[in-house]
């Protein structure tokens, strides 16, 4: 846990309530419909949530911070760790396999390409 010194002095995240939110949720892979579900609301409450346009009462957000997983300090106000501190390393991974992969593919289709390209020159020149 973080003493006060340390959660005064760390930069806030400034993205809005309702953001945090949605990050938190999708950080956990829970769909809009499955909070609903744990937490007893309509869908469209946890919708109107993650937009900003309606703020959840005090018991649904202690509700919401142990659902998620988050401290009500970062969910309320960005202060302490954000849950996709630590699956960001896991996504940069997945994107960094992912674009080798294109490369590699990229390569393959240019090589092809080269290929074809000679065959129809030859094909065309009659061999």
């Amino acid at each position: 846990m973080l003493d006060a010194t340390d959660i005064y002095s760390d930069t806030p995240d400034r993205d809005t309530m309702g953001g945090r939110l949605s990050r938190a949720r999708d950080a956990i892979g829970l769909s809009v419909a499955e909070l609903a579900r744990r937490l007893g609301v309509k869908a469209a409450t946890i919708q109107a949530w993650e937009s900003d346009r309606a703020q959840p009462r005090a018991n649904r957000l202690a509700m919401l911070a142990g659902v998620l997983n988050v401290s009500l300090s970062w969910l309320l106000h960005g202060v302490g760790a954000s849950p996709a501190d630590e699956s960001r390393s896991e996504l940069v991974s997945a994107v960094s396999a992912n674009l080798k992969r294109i490369r590699r593919l990229q390569e393959e289709t240019a090589r092809l390409v080269s290929q074809i390209e000679n065959d129809l020159q030859r094909a065309a020149n009659g061999h």
